[in-house]
């Protein structure tokens, strides 16, 4: 009898863990440099898909991208973005100024969360928009990776601290708070969903870019 397998798919029609390789086959076939590979127990698939692909290639491999120092908070592919996923991104009028972030279904287009404070940063923005995009993705029980293209704001959601250098002060004291909430969610939930840099300077501006750069 044949050991069952756990199918990774980190770039296809469909990311994910699979069971059955119909399943996996049916994600990948067609698709020019999908990444993929079988693991013996869910455990190992599980951290598999946790991680950059590149990881589990041969380091002789040409699939394997370029080490950087980023690369244990994200990675960058080197083929289109997964469609099927979800981008943030945040726009200040001013920094500090007035904030905003939002997120977008990449498929569609469609704005699904959208936040706006009267003071704060961008990086700020960056940062909260991921960690509410997490918090979307878990409680809609949805496996899409999420795209920011902030280097900072991955950092921080990785260390779970909003490391802003803005004063704590009246006028701050609601978008501190929000902040707070922000982190004690990633410190009291985990998550599976990769989040991947957007490759800006191949793909152009991210999806859900407010469009407001001269």
């Amino acid at each position: 009898m044949n050991k069952k397998k756990y199918y990774v798919v980190w770039v296809g029609r469909k990311i994910g863990i699979f069971e059955q390789w119909k399943d996996c086959k049916a994600s990948v076939e067609g698709i020019e440099n999908a990444r993929y590979k079988s693991f013996l127990t869910e455990k190992e698939a599980k951290q598999a898909y946790n991680s950059p692909y590149y990881n589990y290639f041969n380091k002789n491999d040409n699939t394997k991208l370029k080490q950087t120092k980023q690369e244990d908070l994200s990675y960058l592919s080197n083929q289109l973005p997964i469609i099927d996923s979800i981008a943030t991104d945040a726009a200040c009028s001013g920094n500090p100024g007035v904030m905003e972030y939002q997120g977008v279904y990449i498929k569609t287009g469609k704005r699904i969360f959208y936040y706006k404070a009267d003071y704060g940063t961008n990086n700020i923005g960056e940062f909260l928009g991921i960690v509410h995009g997490l918090s979307y993705l878990k409680r809609h029980n949805l496996r899409q990776p999420l795209y920011s293209d902030s280097v900072n704001a991955i950092k921080w959601v990785k260390k779970k601290k909003c490391q802003t250098k803005l004063e704590l002060n009246s006028k701050t004291k609601e978008l501190f708070d929000y902040i707070h909430s922000a982190e004690r969610w990633l410190e009291n939930n985990t998550y599976t969903t990769q989040i991947i840099k957007w490759d800006t300077e191949h793909w152009g501006e991210i999806p859900a870019d407010f469009g407001r750069k001269k």
